[in-house]
Formats: C-alpha cells, sequence, structure tokens
C-alpha cells in the first residue's frame, strides 16, 4: 500500500508530487533542491550551501515518515556542473559520517528553477 508523506518542515511540493511517498517499509524522496521550508531559494548560494539545504530537507521528509539519514539506503545526487562533484561531496559527507548509503551522482544540463543541485534518496522506516 502506497502512502503520502508531507512535513511543514520541508519545502512544499511545487507541482504533481508528494515530498515523499512510501510502501511498507521503503521511503522513497521527491528531488530536494536548495528551496527552505519558507520558500527562500538559495540559487546564488554556494554548491556547499545548496547541498546543505538540499539535505537538510531531505532530513526532514524522512523524518516525517518514520526514517532518518542513518536509514538512508540509496541518494541519487544531480549536479548542473559535475566540476562541482568534490565540493557537494564534503557538504554530503557530513550527513553520513559513518556506513554511508550507496550514491550516483550525475550531471545534468539543468535543474529546476536554476538551482546547482538536487538530491533524492530511498530509505527503509
Amino acid at each position: 500500500m502506497k502512502d503520502t508523506v508531507h512535513t511543514d518542515a520541508a519545502p512544499a511540493a511545487v507541482g504533481a508530487y508528494s515530498q515523499a511517498t512510501t510502501s511498507d517499509d521503503l521511503v522513497f524522496t521527491a528531488g530536494q533542491i536548495p528551496l527552505t521550508p519558507g520558500g527562500e531559494l538559495l540559487d546564488d548560494a554556494s554548491v556547499a550551501d545548496q547541498t546543505e539545504q538540499a539535505l537538510t530537507n531531505v532530513a526532514a521528509v524522512l523524518d516525517e515518515a518514520g526514517a532518518g539519514m542513518d536509514d538512508v539506503l540509496k541518494v541519487t545526487v544531480y549536479l548542473d556542473d559535475i566540476d562541482d562533484f568534490d565540493t557537494m561531496n564534503d557538504t554530503y559527507a557530513t550527513f553520513f559520517e559513518s556506513e554511508p548509503p550507496a550514491r550516483s551522482a550525475v550531471g545534468v544540463d539543468a535543474l529546476p528553477k536554476g538551482v546547482a543541485v538536487e538530491i533524492e534518496a530511498v530509505a527503509v522506516r
């Protein structure tokens, strides 16, 4: 059975999607961009700051679903400039200090709202 997740601790969905969906013990987050829960877009912020906000959003959505960052199995990171990988990775590592999840990092042509990074996760609760 599929359930949807919503929390005010992360930005509201701005389209036809949910912040996350769950099925049994699995949680699938939508891609999170560096948008604050209050609606401030950090598109001019550094890649490090954008990564931190995106992962903070992921953590808030997971928390609402009954999971945490330690429960993440797989992360996909989308970067509009793959040359920003090392900067993103340094910030990313602070969220997964032990037993990090599997991860893919993909360079893309563009991301929503002109941001530099978007991050999605799959977790088990």
